[in-house]
């Protein structure tokens, strides 16, 4: 039985993570840190996991979660991830760390879009944790980087086509929109449910922290530098991510061209879904779910191709690729604890 941890349990992130490590039978949830809630039962907190879960939130430091555990999910904010994770590496655990501190491999570029990093020495270790495309390096690593909720939906609906050369890096647009539970659990006004209800925002249009993210993916597939235009915005819904990704084609290509390509690429992914040519994805047809539906569309108008890609921010683009990371890193199935339907309606 492999003990793992999850330090920040009390956010949206930490209890997905807590409601999925319930269904593997391999894992058991030894420890969970929450300083707001110390002492209290995380069924107190979330109720939706009465019977499910037993365990006592608690604020314990570093060196005293190192021996609680195997495995640590670290879903706490961005620079407070940096100040814990050497710590337990040192302690000789693994880890899979949720937030964006070793996500990106340059200090540099980190520091532009984020802060002050204050543990750059493992930046050149850490995988990138998206097992489409690091599946055999994160299954030897003891630091895995969960990859963005953004990233997630729009590197996954252009690597088929990157790789395959068929369109042109530099003229990517993507334009994502996402469910309010993306903001976190502390209230913050723009996310308060009278701000969000009735309206469609757009929001840190051309400045979004998860550009930096998209570009280095891209850019290693590409094998040179590329640059994006990326649009976040907001959603009056829970949960759920909808990218819409264009881009200029390199030839002419058919629609059913493009999908054998799409195919070939995924014909071994469980968690990759493509949609049927004419059908597109939606995010309630992924909600709760490990899933990324994709499908493609060719505009012969334009020359350009448009994908769009849907996944569950705090599931694919979250907890659940958290746990499927930790399967691989634990030599467990890929799929423990991550097969069940998507909720619907």
């Amino acid at each position: 039985m492999i003990k793992v941890g999850i330090v920040g349990a009390s956010g949206y992130t930490g209890v997905e993570l807590a409601r999925l490590l319930c269904n593997c039978p391999d894992v058991k949830l030894s420890v969970a840190t929450s300083r707001q809630y110390n002492g209290k039962k995380l069924t107190d907190v979330y109720p939706n996991l009465t019977g499910m879960v037993d365990i006592v939130c608690e604020d314990l430091k570093t060196e005293e979660l190192a021996d609680r555990a195997d495995l640590f999910f670290t879903a706490v904010p961005h620079q407070t991830a940096m100040a814990i994770v050497p710590d337990l590496l040192k302690a000789g655990k693994k880890v899979v760390d949720l937030s964006a501190d070793f996500r990106l491999h340059d200090a540099e570029v980190y520091e532009k879009w984020y802060q002050n990093h204050t543990a750059p020495e493992y930046l050149a270790e850490a995988i990138y944790g998206l097992p489409e495309l690091y599946r055999q390096q994160i299954a030897g690593a003891r630091l895995v980087a969960n990859p963005g909720c953004y990233p997630t939906s729009v590197i996954l609906g252009l690597a088929p086509l990157l790789q395959a050369e068929a369109i042109e890096p530099e003229t990517i647009i993507a334009d994502s929109k996402s469910g309010a539970s993306g903001a976190g659990r502390l209230p913050q006004t723009g996310s308060l449910f009278c701000e969000v209800a009735d309206g469609f925002k757009a929001y840190k249009v051309a400045e979004h922290r998860h550009t930096p993210e998209m570009e280095q993916e891209i850019s290693l597939l590409c094998k040179k530098p590329v640059t994006i235009s990326f649009t976040p915005h907001l959603l009056p819904i829970s949960r759920g991510i909808l990218s819409t990704i264009y881009a200029k084609l390199t030839q002419a290509m058919s629609d059913s061209e493009v999908n054998e390509v799409y195919k070939s690429f995924y014909k071994d992914e469980t968690f990759v879904r493509l949609c049927e040519p004419g059908s597109y994805p939606a995010t309630n047809f992924v909600r709760g779910s490990n899933f990324c539906d994709i499908g493609v569309k060719i505009d012969n108008r334009t020359g350009r191709i448009v994908i769009l890609s849907a996944i569950d921010n705090l599931v694919k683009g979250a907890a659940g690729q958290a746990v499927q990371n930790m399967n691989l890193m634990c030599n467990l199935p890929e799929t423990q604890g991550l097969l069940s339907a998507p909720l619907f309606p």
